[in-house]
């Protein structure tokens, strides 16, 4: 059984980020222009219920070998990469629509999460998390001192 990868930790790892190339710029004048380098953004939906936060992921075509996910209690990093696995010799590319290559989405949170309390799948191309919202801050009485 293989797991995704979650990270946890108060700042966000910039070396796996995807930074945009002159090969990218030329991949909006012609989409077979590196094909496999272009930069993708999936689409992600972030709803909450009284208890967790949940953000569900279209990925469709990822392995979870090339997924990780980093969480600190503010936000969550997704990024990977889709790999290219059509063969690309002696065909003729009329519209190219689908993106491969790697990805990156920061998702900030709108309350704190108790990074004790995550948990992550992914199925049928969808990655799916699940964070537990932090408790709501304890009340705590102090003594006043008298001089």
């Amino acid at each position: 059984m293989s797991y995704i990868k979650i990270r946890f930790g108060s700042g966000f790892d910039q070396s796996h980020t995807c930074g945009k190339s002159v090969s990218e710029m030329f991949g909006s004048v012609n989409p077979m222009f590196f094909i496999t380098q272009r930069r993708w953004n999936p689409p992600m939906d972030i709803y909450e219920t009284a208890e967790e936060i949940i953000i569900l992921g279209e990925i469709a075509g990822v392995e979870k070998e090339n997924l990780e996910v980093e969480i600190d209690n503010k936000a969550v990093r997704i990024h990977g990469t889709r790999n290219c696995n059509i063969p690309m010799k002696n065909a003729t590319y009329r519209l190219a629509e689908i993106f491969y290559g790697c990805f990156e989405r920061v998702l900030f949170l709108p309350t704190l999460i108790d990074t004790e309390k995550v948990s992550a799948s992914y199925s049928n191309g969808f990655l799916e998390i699940h964070l537990t919202k932090q408790a709501s801050g304890r009340i705590h009485k102090i003594e006043i001192q008298t001089d």
